[in-house]
C-alpha cells in the first residue's frame, strides 16, 4: 500500500485542532485544565498549532497514578494540551491504521467494541467444538519501540509526523526501549495496530478463519484441541520473533461447552453470562456506590447516573437472578434509584401487597412486558432466569436458547 504523506499540515488544520479541543473536553468541562484551555482558546490552539509545526512542541506532560481494577496498572494522565494533540494525531492517522486491520479486531474502532467481540466469539463457539484463549504478558509495558517505528514507517512517509511518534514513543518507557503509557488515545490505537501483523499471520498463514481479537485478548476456535496446539506454537514463535513478545503462560485451551471467560463474560454456546470476577466486581462497586450515597457523598442524581453506568455491563448477559440477590442484599435503601431507560424496564420497584394477600390477576393486556427494540427476552430456562419481574432487570441474551445441562452440550 502507498504511504501516506503530508498529513502534518492536515493534523495541525485550525478546524481539525478545534474538532480536538471538542473531543478532549467532553466529560471534562468543570475540570481546572479544561476551564484554563477553553478561556484561552484561540491563543491555545495558535500555540499548539505553532508548535507542531515547528516540532518544538513539549511532550510527555504526564500526571502518574495507580489503579486496581483488579491488578495493579500504572495510568498515565497526560496534560489537557497533550489531550488536544492526539485527538487531532488521530483524527488524521486514524483512517492509515484503519486499514491496517482485520475485520475481526474489535478494539479502537468505529462500528467495533467489545459487545460485537462478544456476540461473534459466541458465535464461533456454536459452530466450533474447540477454543484457544491466548493473551499477551504485560503487553503495554512490552511493546517494543524499534518495532513499533518499523511498522509506522510503513504506514507514513512524512518524516515530521514520524518524528512526532517517535517523540511520543520516547516520552515513556518501562524498561530501555518499550512500553506505551496506559491512558493515552495515541497508545491504545498504536497498541491495537502492533499486533496487526500477527492477526494477517492468523488468518492468512495459519488459515484460521474463526478468530477474534480485543486489544491483546485473542481467541482461535478449531474442531480438535491438536490442531489449535499447533496454532499456539506458531503463534509464540511469530510473537516473539517479529514482535518481540511473550504470550501469557495462562493460555487456554479447552471445549467450547464447558464455556470461555472473555471481556468480563463467560461464552457458551447457547448462552453468555457474566464471569466470577465480573460479578465481585459488580457486587462490590455496587454497595460502594449505595454507601456513597447514603453518606451524603453524592446526590440521588449522581448515584443514579452512576448505577446506570455499571449496569449497563451486566445486561448483555444472563444475570437478572444475580442482580436480584445482589440488589436485595447491599440495595435496599437504593431501591427507586436505579435509572430508568425506554419503556421503563430497569429494576423498577413494584408496589409491595400486604402479607398474605395474593396478587390480583392482571388482564392479558397488561401481563404482556414490553421489551427494548432489539432484546429479546428468553421463552425457556428456569424461572429466576426467564422471569418478567418488574423488580428485576430481564435477561438480555443473544439467542433465545435457555439453560441446558453442560454435558449435554458436549455430546
Amino acid at each position: 500500500m502507498k504511504r501516506k504523506s503530508g498529513l502534518m499540515e492536515l493534523i495541525a488544520d485550525a478546524d481539525n485542532l478545534r474538532l480536538a479541543f471538542w473531543k478532549a473536553a467532553k466529560g471534562k468541562a468543570t475540570k481546572r485544565d479544561c476551564r484554563e484551555f477553553r478561556g484561552a482558546l484561540d491563543r491555545e490552539l495558535d500555540a499548539l498549532r505553532r508548535g507542531l509545526l515547528s516540532g518544538e512542541l513539549k511532550i510527555g506532560d504526564y500526571h502518574y497514578f495507580k489503579v486496581h481494577d483488579p491488578k495493579e496498572r500504572l495510568i498515565c494522565a497526560a496534560s489537557f494540551r497533550e489531550r488536544v494533540l492526539h485527538h487531532a494525531m488521530i483524527n488524521i492517522c486514524e483512517p492509515v491504521l484503519e486499514r491496517a486491520a482485520i475485520h475481526d479486531s474489535y478494539a479502537c474502532r468505529k462500528g467495533k467494541g467489545s459487545l460485537m467481540a462478544v456476540a461473534r466469539a459466541r458465535s464461533a463457539a456454536r459452530s466450533q467444538g474447540w477454543f484457544l484463549k491466548m493473551d499477551m504478558r504485560k503487553y503495554f509495558d512490552s511493546i517494543d519501540h524499534a518495532t513499533l517505528r518499523a511498522q509506522l514507517a510503513r504506514k507514513f512517509k512524512e518524516s515530521a509526523l514520524l518524528m512526532l511518534f517517535d517523540r511520543i514513543l520516547g516520552s515513556y518507557q518501562c524498561l530501555p526501549g518499550r512500553g506505551l503509557p496506559i491512558g493515552n488515545l495515541t497508545s491504545q490505537h498504536m497498541a491495537n495496530f502492533y499486533l496487526s501483523p500477527l492477526d494477517r499471520h492468523i488468518k492468512e498463514t495459519l488459515k484460521c478463519r474463526n478468530y477474534v481479537r480485543y486489544m491483546d485478548d485473542m481467541v482461535v476456535w478449531g474442531q480438535t484441541g491438536g490442531e489449535l496446539q499447533a496454532v499456539l506454537e506458531s503463534v509464540q514463535q511469530f510473537a516473539r520473533s517479529d514482535l518481540q513478545l511473550e504470550l501469557k503462560s495462562g493460555t487456554a485451551l479447552n471445549r467450547t461447552c464447558f464455556g470461555m471467560d472473555f471481556l468480563g463474560y463467560r461464552i457458551f454456546p447457547d448462552s453468555v453470562r457474566l464471569s466470577r470476577r465480573s460479578k465481585a466486581r459488580f457486587a462490590r462497586k455496587f454497595r460502594r456506590y449505595e454507601e456513597a450515597r447514603l453518606a451524603g457523598v453524592w446526590s440521588d442524581r449522581q448515584a443514579q447516573q452512576r448505577m446506570g453506568a455499571l449496569l449497563a455491563f451486566v445486561l448483555p448477559a444472563q444475570s437478572s437472578a444475580f442482580r436480584r440477590r445482589v440488589l436485595e442484599r447491599f440495595g435496599v435503601d437504593a431501591k427507586g434509584l436505579e435509572p430508568c431507560v425506554t419503556r421503563r424496564q430497569l429494576e423498577q420497584q413494584r408496589d409491595q401487597l400486604p402479607v398474605g394477600e395474593p396478587e390480583q390477576q392482571q388482564p392479558v393486556e397488561q401481563q404482556q412486558q414490553r421489551v427494548p427494540c432489539g432484546l429479546v427476552p428468553s421463552s425457556t430456562g428456569s424461572s429466576d432466569e426467564g422471569r418478567a419481574d418488574p423488580a428485576t432487570i430481564p435477561p438480555v441474551r443473544l439467542s433465545g436458547h435457555g439453560k441446558h445441562n453442560t454435558k449435554a452440550r458436549c455430546q
